[in-house]
């Protein structure tokens, strides 16, 4: 009997595309769906690429029906918070109505498996450094409500159906594949540390630093900085976990740990042997002083444990992708 497929929408983009690659390392069936706005189809290292729309109803139906598809893993979503502030109708456009559309695809074939990338910011600006999953949900842009509003429509649908779902909310991203095969190569990214290397390798001139008077150890903002590889392997334990019988959760997803703006700065530096520019800027309205992620809950649930939680590690990765981005490998 052929194997049940996996839909992946946003699989050639910079998460996705790491799922993807392990996904298919495992031999399973997959299928990406991505309209490659922000994604490259030079990432998609194994499955089916195709290009179109997750709001497309009529391409999803057909895609979950040829390929047979029992699980659903969910990237597709614009993930620019400034943007989300100036163009709010943009991201509920994409990131809401297009998964309601997806969803309600799923519903129609039967999906039984959804996992959904969602995000530390449906927390807002949280009462303390350590969120845990029962935070009050505060979200302070647009890009952080349409996540949490996909969240409530996944909820109220596994209630009222036989789909069940993991809602994995991350916290900050990092690195690269350690075998330098794909990475982030997102333009005008925004994530300290791809800011960091590319002003490393020439890129950008110099990094800007946004508050230096919080109240930490060394006056700049705290996160929680998981490395790309160790966040994909969640998605291949949620999937795992549900296809075992498991019954919906929604779960952090970090280390349970921070790094200052300071120390990420030094580990660039020692990383890459020569000091980057930093020009220093006034607080930014939003900015929490740190963001950690309570994860007893994700390893309660999973059996999953974290790989490369090792900053100078995260960061020689990231380098060592930017350089070739730069065509210095």
């Amino acid at each position: 009997m052929a194997k049940k497929g996996i839909l992946i929408t946003g699989g050639a983009g910079y998460i996705g595309s790491h799922v993807v690659r392990q996904l298919g390392e495992a031999g399973e069936r997959i299928v990406i769906l991505d309209n490659l706005s922000t994604g490259f189809e030079s990432a998609v290292l194994h499955g089916d690429l195709v290009v179109g729309d997750t709001g497309d109803k009529e391409l999803v139906t057909k895609l979950l029906h040829d390929y047979d598809v029992e699980s659903v893993i969910h990237f597709a979503a614009h993930t620019i918070v400034p943007e989300s502030v100036s163009n709010p109708l943009k991201y509920y456009g994409n990131n809401t109505c297009n998964s309601r559309s997806l969803l309600e695809c799923c519903s129609a074939a039967g999906v039984k498996h959804f996992i959904f990338s969602s995000t530390a910011a449906v927390y807002g600006v949280p009462d303390s450094d350590q969120c845990t999953e029962q935070a009050a949900l505060s979200p302070i842009n647009a890009y952080g409500t349409s996540k949490l509003m996909t969240e409530w429509m996944l909820r109220d649908l596994a209630f009222a159906t036989d789909m069940r779902y993991v809602a994995l909310r991350y916290f900050n991203v990092a690195g690269s594949d350690p075998e330098n095969r794909i990475g982030q190569s997102t333009e005008k990214a925004t994530l300290l540390i791809k800011v960091a290397a590319e002003v490393a390798v020439g890129k950008r001139e110099q990094l800007y630093v946004f508050g230096t008077d919080y109240p930490t150890a060394d006056g700049t903002g705290v996160r929680d900085y998981i490395h790309v590889d160790d966040l994909a392997s969640a998605h291949i334990k949620s999937l795992d976990y549900l296809r075992d019988g498991g019954q919906s959760e929604t779960m952090n997803c970090g280390y349970g740990h921070g790094y200052s703006v300071r120390e990420v700065i030094d580990s660039v530096n020692r990383v890459n042997g020569t000091p980057i520019k930093v020009i220093e800027e006034p607080r930014r309205a939003g900015d929490p002083p740190a963001l950690i992620a309570a994860v007893d809950h994700i390893h309660s649930v999973l059996d999953w444990t974290p790989q490369h939680d090792d900053l100078d590690f995260i960061v020689k990765t990231s380098l060592d992708w930017e350089k070739k981005l730069a065509g210095g490998d």
